[in-house]
């Protein structure tokens, strides 16, 4: 039993498993293409892999990344059969996803840092309102009191999207009109969060990227008026991105890290496509760990990532 199911048992695997079901059929299916009638690992097996992985979304730079390391291990070992060479690409893609430095967020506790302060940045309809929805519903699960901020205030739809999720999971928000200013609302969450005691503090932004210039100013503004409060926060920036777009989830990651310094991600719509594999770019690219991963619209279908679980469900096609 590995460390995701002693946290959360048999139920979230599945989810997880479930979740991945497109990913994975498209993923090895290439896979087992790519070694049909093989009984070594040579090199036209490798170039078949290569299409194979680039296919999966896993992008050039990672796949190319894998094979030199596959490359190097059929070197080293003379031989090595297609028997074996599922468990060495398993082991190859969980070595190139990051591990985060702290490990709190696996069962929702915080550090010592109170209030924990948590600034969601990406996109317009990534799934960003909806996966701070999910973050309070576990953060308040695990007995932490939770305040969101509703700073995406360029558009009214934002502001009712992220109300209806604190009414919803029962928590309270600090929101102005539409129009208002971003750092004005970020700064009267932190502060009330701190007036409050609260646990946890999850500010949502806007999500612009038309302008990448206003959309570095604005966000810099946000973490510059946070820290009058609390000199060390935002102690975490997540990026959201939707998995389901490929390519455009790892442009819109470029974009994001080069406007802010993002601390980790959030994946999510992977149940809805086969597009997987770019968990695997984003990670590797970017060195930033995978913090969350969502695979459902219900509140519960926010998963905490595993890499081991993850890459494990990745090459296991047991219908859950």
């Amino acid at each position: 039993m590995g460390l995701f199911d002693k946290l959360f048992g048999k139920k979230e695997k599945e989810s997880l498993d479930q979740g991945l079901q497109k990913t994975k059929e498209g993923f090895l299916s290439r896979i087992t293409k790519a070694i049909a009638g093989k009984s070594t690992v040579d090199e036209e097996v490798l170039d078949n892999l290569e299409t194979a992985l680039v296919s999966a979304d896993v992008g050039i730079d990672t796949t190319l990344q894998i094979i030199k390391q596959i490359e190097q291990r059929v070197s080293k070992d003379k031989y090595i059969n297609t028997s074996d060479l599922n468990g060495i690409l398993q082991q190859e893609i969980e070595k190139i996803l990051v591990d985060a430095p702290e490990q709190s967020y696996r069962d929702f506790s915080t550090p010592s840092n109170k209030p924990y302060v948590i600034l969601v940045v990406g996109v317009n309809g990534v799934g960003k309102t909806t996966t701070i929805g999910k973050l309070s519903y576990n953060f308040k699960k695990a007995g932490k009191s939770v305040l969101l901020g509703a700073a995406d205030t360029f558009r009214a739809a934002a502001v009712d999207q992220l109300t209806i999720w604190s009414d919803r999971v029962g928590v309270p928000i600090v929101k102005q009109g539409m129009g208002a200013d971003p750092g004005a609302v970020a700064f009267d969450t932190v502060q009330s969060g701190v007036a409050r005691g609260a646990d946890v503090v999850i500010i949502d932004t806007a999500g612009r990227l038309h302008n990448k210039a206003y959309l570095m100013e604005e966000l810099s503004k946000i973490s510059r008026v946070i820290k009058k409060l609390i000199p060390d926060a935002p102690h975490e920036v997540l990026l959201v991105l939707d998995g389901s777009t490929g390519q455009n989830a790892l442009e819109q990651a470029r974009q994001f890290t080069a406007a802010t310094d993002v601390t980790a991600l959030a994946i999510t719509k992977l149940d809805g496509t086969a597009k997987g594999g770019i968990v695997l770019a984003i990670a590797n690219q970017f060195k930033i760990p995978v913090k969350f991963i969502g695979v459902g619209e219900k509140m519960e279908d926010l998963l905490v990532f595993d890499k081991h679980e993850f890459v494990d469900s990745l090459f296991s096609l047991e219908k859950p």
